[in-house]
């Protein structure tokens, strides 16, 4: 089949209101960030396609005329790109991300979990209930913000309470430079009032806890019922987990929609640039104190301290400054140790071999 190389190679993002088709590629997500990375020699040999799909026995990717599923490998997760090695499968090459979600794994094994790869943007959802929980937006926002992930907050069962103003007015307080969204996820709000963020070509992903309508948002986008859902608890609102693995859908219009797992924990590591940024108001004050290392505490002349006595700051989002910081400080110092044991019991294990090998030479 002659392949038409202008489509992996594009010039620049579609605008929202041109009428000239995308190629298959494109409504994949392809974009130049990624041709960019590539000569057409590697196209001949290794055409690219993106991981859709996650299983334990195997990596479902979908390209150009491409349609399989390949062996697993660790370093690869759903949205990635690769350049398919039909020869030796595990050879094919991962291309550079465009961003990256990841966390601290659950339990002791300090290890980083993937999460996805080469989002757009990011909806954080949240339900007007006793799910909704600042802390855990955001936790989520500082991750995006460290990935460079657009990120969006959505509060969904907005219908069942008299006024969600409150939930509102809350969530605008996380952050100036997150735009907030308040839907019903059944029905048509969803495609109306996200449509800014979900168009042709564009990969978006649904984060937030279990039960909170992620599943809901991406049959509304699909306009189906294929992904199964379940309503929450009604003694303590908690959800009930639907989605069990990562999976990009692609959806009429062309947006590609990433429905997650609920996430019970979100350890952050490697993201105090996100941190910084989502509270980048606590930056400015602190760099207005007295001494350099206040701890805001009892310190005179600290400006944090000054700003909550005059009724500008909130003392518990200091709090959950203090304690985001903390966490990620140890979570990444942990995985910096874990990685240099894993380097040097590496190193270890290649001098022993080599040293088999010089004997074993030698004897022969």
């Amino acid at each position: 089949m002659t392949r038409n190389y202008s489509d992996f190679f594009p010039s620049g993002p579609k605008s929202g209101g041109s009428d000239q088709p995308i190629s298959s590629l494109q409504k994949l997500g392809w974009q130049s960030h990624f041709a960019q990375q590539l000569s057409a020699d590697d196209l001949i040999r290794t055409p690219p396609v993106r991981v859709v799909e996650v299983h334990r026995n195997g990596l479902h990717v979908l390209g150009d005329g491409t349609d399989q599923t390949i062996p697993p490998r660790s370093d690869a997760t759903v949205g990635d790109w690769l350049l398919l090695d039909e020869v030796h499968l595990a050879s094919s090459r991962l291309l550079e991300r465009k961003s990256l979600l990841k966390r601290r794994a659950p339990g002791t094994d300090r290890q980083i979990q993937l999460i996805a790869a080469n989002i757009d943007t990011a909806f954080i959802v949240s339900s007007c209930n006793q799910d909704f929980n600042i802390a855990r937006l955001e936790r989520y926002i500082a991750l995006c913000f460290e990935a460079e992930i657009e990120p969006v907050i959505v509060l969904t069962k907005s219908d069942l309470v008299t006024d969600p103003a409150d939930f509102v007015r809350q969530a605008e307080r996380v952050s100036d430079l997150v735009p907030v969204v308040t839907l019903d996820a059944r029905g048509d709000e969803p495609v109306a009032k996200l449509a800014d963020w979900c168009r042709a070509g564009r990969t978006v992903a649904f984060l937030g806890s279990s039960g909170v309508g992620k599943s809901t948002l991406t049959n509304a986008l699909s306009g189906s019922d294929a992904i199964e859902t379940r309503a929450i608890r009604e003694d303590d609102a908690k959800g009930r987990h639907t989605t069990t693995r990562r999976q990009l859908h692609l959806v009429p219009g062309g947006c590609l929609v990433l429905d997650t797992p609920g996430m019970r924990e979100l350890q952050l590591a490697d993201v105090a640039a996100g941190i910084d940024e989502l509270f980048s108001d606590l930056n400015e004050l602190a760099a207005s104190c007295r001494f350099r290392d206040c701890l805001h505490q009892t310190e005179p002349g600290c400006a944090v301290q000054a700003a909550i006595l005059q009724g500008q700051l909130d003392a518990s989002r200091l709090q959950r400054w203090r304690k985001l910081k903390s966490e990620e400080a140890f979570n990444s110092s942990s995985l910096a140790e874990r990685r240099s044991k894993d380097k040097t019991f590496g190193k270890m294990v290649r001098r022993i071999m080599k040293d088999k090998g010089a004997r074993n030479w030698g004897d022969s």
